[in-house]
């Protein structure tokens, strides 16, 4: 009876929700069993979380009670280790945790009695609730089902319903088929709109503050040149009214919006594509929880899984490739950048240096003739040094100053050798690696450091978009 009402629960959210379900469980005696063999039964993937490694899991079962379970294992499309704790009872907990985490809906056989052990199955039940996860709870005796917090379901992701509905880049030139090719692709496109839709936000910012400062010399000469053509005013107002319309385009120009999430999904596509083939021990991206980007995630996961079994590369192939198509490119762009972010900063200092000062001077010598009461000077230079410049310059120094700061290149810049170095220092590490482990070690090392550059330039962009 058990066994028909979950087949009965999956092929009705299956009907319900069109698509590709994938089952998640453990492979514990009992419900978790009767549930992996329903998934199996119906067609679907099954992906297993173990609470402890195989050699571990397997001393809670007779001999004849494993064999079963270590065939049912072979069939599963991944097998991953998830509990952390060397306690038994508490590997199980976790294990149960990590399964409702990675759920979209937690399916499960409990007769509604307390837990008789730790992580048993009311203790699993309690956290989903608290997390509020939809739940389809069967009672095992009677078949009967009933649902809780579907309010909570989400049939589809939007955002990645928004980076699938993008259109293909117009020249991918993808010869590449299965689940590969399926991700390039979608790189592709991710990557052809982010290009597509960038907008000059730094560019726009700037122009406000220089805006401001052009009209602050214009209004500054009136008064001190005793200028009054009938054109100044005018100009005065377009230098503000273009300052303020820039503004107003950093606030509403929706651009912004669709250029920071297609580079982050085009970014975390490229590193996919860059670790395809590797045997991970571990997820590539298990320790980014952003949730406009967590079905993507999940899905390169299912993706490369799938995939990368058929072709799994050669270790010297692979490392070979990782260098030149990840490290190599990586530390090209990265240089190119530094490259370009130095010298501006450098410019920006010089200006800001130069401004000051000659604003310092200018007020000196202000000060000094005002006070020791020497002879008067031509008027021209009485309007330029005592009255125009004091007032230009420390704005000029000033618009200087928030050019560094909206282009945020005193970080960049540290930011860009940092990379460099690291990016230096894995070309150099992986040339002499001779085993899976230590490759993986270093690749996992340096997509981190990648991703982390990724993740401050996706706070730094969603930030200054809402402003």
């Amino acid at each position: 009876m058990a066994a028909r009402s979950l087949a009965d629960a999956l092929t009705g959210l299956r009907t319900e929700v069109p698509g590709e379900w994938i089952g998640v469980s453990s492979a514990a005696a009992g419900s978790d069993l009767l549930f992996a063999r329903c998934v199996l039964d119906l067609g679907m993937p099954w992906h297993a979380l173990l609470p402890l490694p195989q050699v571990e899991f397997q001393k809670d079962f007779s001999p004849d009670e494993w064999r079963p379970v270590e065939s049912l294992l072979a069939g599963a499309e991944s097998v991953t280790v998830v509990g952390g704790s060397a306690v038994r009872e508490e590997a199980y907990l976790d294990c149960g945790i990590e399964i409702v985490n990675a759920c979209d809906v937690l399916v499960v056989l409990w007769d509604g009695e307390p837990a008789r052990g730790r992580g048993g199955t009311a203790e699993v039940v309690a956290f989903a609730r608290e997390r509020g996860k939809p739940q389809v709870i069967i009672d095992p005796d009677t078949g009967e089902s009933r649902r809780e917090n579907f309010q909570n379901f989400a049939s589809t992701d939007p955002e990645l319903a928004f980076l699938n509905g993008l259109p293909e880049a117009p020249s991918s030139g993808v010869e590449q088929s299965g689940a590969r090719g399926i991700v390039e692709r979608f790189m592709q496109k991710a990557d052809d709109a982010a290009n597509r839709s960038a907008p000059q936000f730094r560019l726009l910012t700037a122009a406000t503050v220089l805006l401001h400062v052009a009209a602050t010399i214009v209004a500054t000469a009136g008064l001190a040149f005793d200028w009054h053509p009938i054109l100044m005013p005018w100009a005065k107002l377009l230098f503000v009214l273009g300052a303020l319309g820039a503004a107003l385009a950093i606030r509403h120009y929706r651009a912004q919006h669709n250029w920071v999430r297609c580079r982050l999904a085009a970014e975390i596509g490229r590193a996919a594509l860059a670790t395809w083939g590797m045997p991970r021990r571990a997820a590539l991206f298990e320790d980014l929880d952003l949730p406009q980007v967590r079905q993507l995630v999940r899905s390169l996961h299912v993706m490369h899984r799938r995939g990368a079994p058929d072709k799994r590369a050669n270790l010297d192939t692979f490392r070979q490739k990782y260098q030149a198509s990840r490290i190599e490119d990586q530390l090209h762009y990265y240089r190119r950048r530094l490259e370009k972010a130095a010298p501006f900063l450098s410019r920006l200092r010089l200006g800001f240096a130069v401004s000051t000062i000659l604003a310092i001077v200018c007020m000196t010598a202000y000060a000094l003739h005002n006070s020791l009461n020497l002879p008067p000077v031509p008027p021209l230079v009485e309007a330029l040094v005592f009255q125009f410049l004091p007032i230009v310059l420390p704005a000029i120094a000033a618009a200087f100053i928030a050019l560094m700061s909206i282009n945020d290149l005193h970080r960049r810049v540290a930011r860009y050798r940092e990379m460099c170095e690291l990016l230096e220092s894995a070309r150099i590490q992986i040339r002499a690696m001779h085993t899976w482990h230590s490759v993986e070690h270093l690749v996992r090392h340096t997509e981190r450091a990648l991703l982390q550059e990724v993740l401050e330039w996706h706070t730094l962009m969603s930030h200054l978009e809402s402003h």
